[in-house]
Parts: structure tokens; sequence; C-alpha cells
């Protein structure tokens, strides 16, 4: 019996690849062939891939960016992606393509439409993506990180939750320390590309902290390369333990270790602070489409299991004041890491394989 492909296309930030890392391990587990179309930005996030997945960067473009002339050779672009992933998926066709989000995943999808293959997206955040909008009522199904997800008029979606990478699924309901007269970890996450306005904010929070709390914290911060050498100085200026960095590989063990996780609420990140269940303060990106970091946030929010503070509202004594209230309260902050773990969502990757295999089995219908 041949081996069946999987083709997976996303896009080039964190939000998109980590779910379909989870993905090609679970169905490269199960012999299938793995095969992901990304670009040069995705390509960066692949390093936790198994090594048996088979990638590809793909030419696309976004009309977002760029100035007029940029613009007017976005539509050739992305024509002659199209045209590429066609000429590839007619020598090499995938049984499945999933397309999780993002413009290098036009292509595949492009081409699995016009070459009428069974395909499918799933879709991290709870309203759809531009790509994903796109593409919603052309496939066969979406399935749904979050859920109630805002979908097009006649397209039903299923909710399989956010798959989290098999690093994040070892430290699934780790046990949690709560805050007490001993070290602490405080990890803040930006998303996959850091956040200058938590770099901005958060380590003066911090050091305006009681001097008995703020003496026991040990802070693992991610923060962009450009903000790195100053809040890397504020904190040694501050004496405040820091580590920080542009992209934490260990996200899952920091996280597992952190009494409290600051972040903004992209969808693979509330899924990890789900999964693994710690207590969370999220600061939903105010620019992000459709507001759909807001979406994202509520389970966690309504489950009283994170403090929602939005940017118009985030300042340092905002911060401070909220940091305090989880870190001087250990019955508290353990109650917020019990009601985590009621929203994470596990078995997201199996759910997400049983609708792949069930695609490869009936098609489009």
């Amino acid at each position: 019996m041949a081996q069946k492909l999987l083709l997976m296309a996303a896009g080039g930030t964190g939000g998109h690849m980590f779910p379909a890392q989870a993905l090609a391990e679970a169905m490269l587990r199960r012999g299938w062939r793995v095969k992901l179309s990304t670009d040069a930005r995705g390509a960066r996030y692949t390093g936790g891939y198994p090594h048996t997945t088979e990638i590809t960067e793909v030419s696309s473009a976004t009309f977002a960016r760029g100035g007029v002339l940029a613009k007017a050779m976005v539509a050739p672009k992305i024509a002659a992606g199209v045209a590429r992933m066609a000429l590839q998926m007619r020598r090499d066709r995938p049984d499945v393509v999933v397309g999780f989000g993002g413009y290098p995943s036009i292509p595949a999808l492009g081409a699995a439409t016009l070459l009428k293959l069974p395909r499918m997206i799933h879709e991290q955040n709870g309203v759809l993506g531009r790509v994903n909008q796109l593409f919603a009522t052309r496939v066969a199904g979406v399935a749904c990180g979050v859920w109630p997800t805002d979908l097009p008029e006649g397209v039903d979606g299923v909710h399989v939750g956010n798959p989290v990478r098999a690093a994040v699924l070892e430290r699934a309901g780790a046990g949690y320390i709560p805050p007490g007269d001993y070290p602490m970890s405080v990890l803040v996450m930006g998303g996959s590309q850091g956040a200058r306005i938590l770099s901005d904010v958060v380590p003066g929070a911090i050091a305006a902290l009681p001097e008995a709390l703020r003496s026991r914290l040990r802070v693992s911060h991610q923060a962009r390369d450009e903000d790195g050498a100053r809040v890397t100085q504020f904190y040694a200026e501050h004496g405040i333990s820091a580590d920080v960095q542009p992209f934490f590989a260990d996200v899952p063990a920091r996280m597992s270790e952190a009494q409290l996780v600051i972040s903004r609420s992209g969808a693979s990140s509330v899924a990890d602070i789900a999964v693994i269940g710690r207590p969370s303060i999220l600061i939903p990106f105010a620019a992000a489409a459709g507001d759909h970091q807001s979406a994202n946030a509520r389970g966690l929010v309504d489950a009283g299991a994170a403090i929602l503070i939005p940017e118009s509202a985030l300042d340092v004594s905002a911060l401070t004041e909220q940091m305090s209230a989880v870190l001087s309260n250990p019955d508290g902050a353990s109650q917020m890491a019990r009601a985590a773990l009621q929203v994470g969502i596990p078995d997201a990757t199996e759910r997400l394989v049983g609708l792949v295999e069930q695609l490869s089995e009936e098609g489009m219908t």
C-alpha cells in the first residue's frame, strides 16, 4: 500500500507554524509522508520539526506591505507560486492539503483548489485570518482552534482546539508550585516575534513590585532584537535576575517552571498556557485583525485563569498591581492554574488528525 502524503501550508509566524508542527509529528508517527510549504520567515520556526518533514520554501506576497510597485507585483507573484505548486502536486500528488493561514499558504491551497484535491484549513484564532477567509468556502472543512470562531455564512466549523507541540504535551498539567517565600519565575512572551509594548512596560512594572517580592523573581523575557540590549540593561540596573532573548526554544520548560506568565494572547501562546496550566496576564495585540487576540483570550479570562489588560489600559502601575495580586496570593494563583487546565484541549492534535484521515478517505463532498 502506497504511503500517504500530507501537504501542509503555513505562513511565517509561530502562530501558524507550531500547530503545523504538532500535526506533522502526529502524522509521521502514523506512517504518512509529510511536506511543509512555507516561506523564508516560516522556515525560521522549523528547527523543532521532525527531520523527516520535507520542507519547501515558496514565493508568495501580500498586499499589506510595500509601495505601489511592490503591490503591483503581488498578483503575478501569487499566480506564479500557484502554478509552480500545481506542477509539484501533479508529480507528487498529496492525499490531503491542510492550510494553517498566512500568505505563504496561498500557493498550496490555490493549487489544490485548481486540481480539486482534498483540502481543509485550520484556523487558530477566534476570527478567520485573511487567507483563511479567502479559502473558507473552497475547502472541505474548517477546523477551529478557538470556539466560537467567527465564520462566513454557510461555512460550518469543527472545534478541535489548537494543536500543541510534543514538547508542550510532555509538560501538560505539570505540577504547579504556587507563589511563596522562595525563588519564583515569571515568563514574559510577546508572541513568536516579541512585542515592544511588553519590553516598554513589563521591566518597570517588575521593578515597582515590593522589594520582598521582587528580590525573589527570576524573569525570562522574550524581546525583539532591537529591544534586547535596553531591556537587559534595565533589569541589571535594578538588580533583577533576567534572561532576555529574542526567541526561547524551550518555552514549554520555562512555562512549566513559572509562577506567572505575562503574554500576548496569540493562539499558540494561549493554547500552551492552557495545556500546561499556568496563571497568566494577557495583553491582546490591539491591531490584530478583527481583534482576534481578545477573542483568543476569552476562554481563559472567563474561566478565571487569566487577567486581561487591554493595550489602552496597560501601564506600569496597572501591571504591577495585577502581578502583585497573583504573586501575593498562593491560593488564588493555584486556582487560576487549575482553571487554565479546564480550558486546555491537550488532544487537539488527535482531533485534527481524525479530520485529516477522514478527508483522505472520503475526499471532497
